[in-house]
């Protein structure tokens, strides 16, 4: 056996710095993912706040008998 240090070009990069670049990216792109999906439900529940009807302040009023101020 010789004591001499392996060069590696850059085709035969040991599979462990390989493993670890993939696991990075997932990583980040995971990260970008669930930034995402909370990025959007923040936009939606605000768009969803603003977007309210004047019925939408009633809805939680008791029923009442008769049909008191909507027109004909």
């Amino acid at each position: 056996m010789s004591v001499e240090p392996l060069s590696l070009t850059a085709q035969e990069e040991p599979q462990e710095g390989k493993a670890l670049r993939v696991l990075g990216w997932f990583s980040v792109g995971m990260a970008v993912a669930a930034l995402g999906v909370y990025v959007g439900y923040e936009l939606r529940s605000r768009y969803k706040f603003n977007r309210r009807t004047p019925y939408d302040f009633y809805a939680k009023a008791e029923p009442q008998t008769t049909e008191f101020g909507v027109g004909i």
